[in-house]
């Protein structure tokens, strides 16, 4: 059986906005074959016709949030929320999710969007340094890339924006990527964070 990437799940859970354990579990399926793992997800009712992924997404919102803390802004976001159609961009559910990612990265201020944006320089030397730490540890060789690929599920939930719990469980539970899918799969269009900008004062 070949081995199933994190990187391969995230990638087909937008593609076919479903959730992470049905993406996994047709992955599997279909022995890490993204193509065959999604036809699987059409046959059982999970994914639409076409892949959103391979629509383009012209249209779309900013979001906005604006921190004020002692009665002075200090920290500004604006999001792009890209979507296929004004119809959708037009819509209130649409808008408010624009500013509700607005406002989680003014919180977390992720340094990436998705794991796909993540440099290769940067994941080298996260895997290079938790190696060093097992090892430190005492950890057996053997177990050590189990132990790196456990801690980076951990350290993307931290630096990556559609791996991160959603700031505001009341409004959402779960994380933004998912958040971001569920819209995609009620809305039936192509629904992705496109780009950022995040301003706080003394950074």
């Amino acid at each position: 059986m070949s081995e199933v990437s994190a990187k391969d799940i995230q990638k087909l859970r937008h593609d076919a906005s479903v959730g992470m354990m049905d993406a996994k579990k047709a992955l599997t399926d279909a022995d890490g074959d993204l193509d065959k793992a999604f036809e699987l997800l059409r046959e059982r009712g999970q994914a639409k016709m076409a892949k959103r992924g391979d629509r383009e997404a012209s249209e779309g919102a900013i979001g906005s949030y604006i921190h004020v803390q002692n009665e002075r802004p200090v920290i500004g976001v604006l999001v792009e929320l890209s979507c296929e159609t004004d119809f959708v961009a037009k819509s209130e559910e649409f808008r408010q999710t624009a500013d509700d990612i607005a406002m989680h990265i003014g919180a977390y201020s992720p340094a990436w969007v998705t794991r796909d944006e993540v440099d290769d320089e940067a994941l080298s030397k996260e895997k290079a340094l938790i190696a060093r730490q097992a090892e430190a540890e005492g950890k057996p060789d053997d177990v050590v890339s189990r132990i790196v690929e456990g801690r980076l599920e951990a350290w993307y939930a931290e630096n990556v924006l559609y791996d991160q719990r959603f700031v505001n469980p009341e409004r959402y539970e779960g994380t933004v990527g998912d958040m971001v899918g569920a819209l995609a799969s009620k809305m039936g269009e192509n629904i992705s964070v496109r780009r950022v900008a995040r301003v706080a004062v003394g950074s």
